[in-house]
C-alpha cells in the first residue's frame, strides 16, 4: 500500500488522483486531518484514516500496512516544521514503511536566505539518518506564485520588485503527477531528485515575455530591498510576511532556484508547463 499525507491539499490531492489512474484504489491510503474532506476518495475505494503530525498515535494508525509513505512538507504558520516532519518520519519507520518520500524544494540548504529551504535541508538529513530508503522530491518553485510575486503588472505595465535571479518556475500540477509516476513505478529514486521546468528565467525575462504576449511594453523596475518592504507594508502587507517574501528574491539572487533538470519531462513523457503557459493563464484570468 501507498499512503499519502496531506491528501486534501492541492499538491498531494492531485498526486492521489493520478495514482488512481495507475493503481487499484485498494492499494492507496490517505492520512488526513479531516476525514470528511477526503470522502470523495473513500467513495472510490481509497483507505481514509485520520492522522496529523501533531498526533503521533493517529499518524501511526494511518500508516499501517504502508510500503511507501509520501510526507507532505508542513506549512503551518509559527510551527517547528522540522519537528513535525520528524514525527512523520518516525511514524513511517515504526510502522514498517520500506520507503519514505517527502515533498521538498529545489535549492535546499542550511545556509539559504529562504527559511523553508533550511527546513527542507534539515528534514532531508532526518530522512538520511532514518535507516529507511528515502526520496526527496525537490520540486521547482511553483509557478502559480508568480501571480502575487510579479504584482499588478497587467494594470500598471511594470513588474516592480527587488533584484532577483533565474528561477525554474514549475507547475505544481506537473510535480504532483510526477510524484504519482515515481510512487507507482518500478524504478527506485534514492535521495534527492530535482523536478523542474525546462528553463530558468529572471523577472526581466518575464517582462520581455509578457510584452510579447500582450503587445504592450511591460517594464521591469528594480527596487531597493528596503524600499520594496516599505511599499508592501504601506499597501497593507504585514512586515513579517513582506520580509519572508524578500528572502525568495535574496535566494534567487544567489542562484538557489536556477537549476533545471530533464527528469520531470521524462517522468511525464511530455513537456512540463512553462512560464509562458502560466503567464497566459494569468492574462486570461486577469
Amino acid at each position: 500500500m501507498i499512503v499519502i499525507t496531506g491528501a486534501t491539499g492541492a499538491l498531494n490531492g492531485a498526486t492521489v488522483e493520478h495514482l488512481l489512474k495507475r493503481l487499484p484504489a485498494e492499494q492507496i491510503g490517505v492520512s488526513v486531518r479531516d476525514t470528511a474532506k477526503a470522502q470523495h476518495f473513500a467513495d472510490r475505494g481509497v483507505r481514509v484514516r485520520q492522522g496529523s503530525y501533531e498526533d503521533p498515535a493517529a499518524l501511526r494508525h494511518s500508516f499501517e500496512g504502508a510500503e511507501q509513505v509520501l510526507l507532505v512538507s508542513s506549512n503551518a504558520p509559527h510551527a517547528d516544521a522540522v519537528a513535525l516532519h520528524r514525527v512523520g518520519i518516525d511514524a513511517a519507520v515504526e510502522t514498517g514503511a520500506r520507503r519514505i518520500l517527502y515533498t521538498s524544494h529545489q535549492g535546499t540548504g542550511a545556509d539559504s536566505p529562504f527559511h523553508p529551504a533550511r527546513d527542507h535541508a534539515a528534514t532531508e538529513q532526518l530522512l538520511a539518518d532514518s535507516g529507511v530508503a528515502w526520496t526527496a522530491l525537490r520540486n521547482g518553485f511553483y509557478a502559480h506564485s508568480l501571480g502575487w510575486l510579479l504584482g499588478p503588472w497587467q494594470q500598471t505595465g511594470t513588474i516592480t520588485a527587488p533584484a532577483d535571479g533565474p528561477v525554474s518556475w514549475t507547475d505544481r500540477a506537473d510535480a504532483a503527477e510526477a510524484a504519482a509516476v515515481i510512487l507507482a513505478g518500478d524504478q527506485a529514486f534514492d535521495g534527492p531528485v530535482t523536478l523542474t521546468a525546462r528553463q530558468a528565467v529572471t523577472f526581466g525575462d518575464v517582462a520581455t515575455l509578457a510584452s510579447e504576449m500582450t503587445g504592450r511594453d511591460i517594464m521591469r523596475v528594480t527596487l531597493d530591498d528596503e524600499k520594496w518592504i516599505a511599499a508592501k507594508v504601506a499597501a497593507g502587507t504585514p512586515e513579517a510576511m513582506a520580509r519572508m517574501t524578500l528572502t525568495t528574491f535574496q535566494a534567487a539572487r544567489e542562484g538557489r532556484f536556477a537549476g533545471v533538470n530533464p527528469l520531470l519531462a521524462e517522468l511525464l513523457n511530455r513537456e512540463p508547463r512553462s512560464v509562458a503557459d502560466q503567464l497566459a493563464a494569468d492574462i486570461d484570468a486577469g
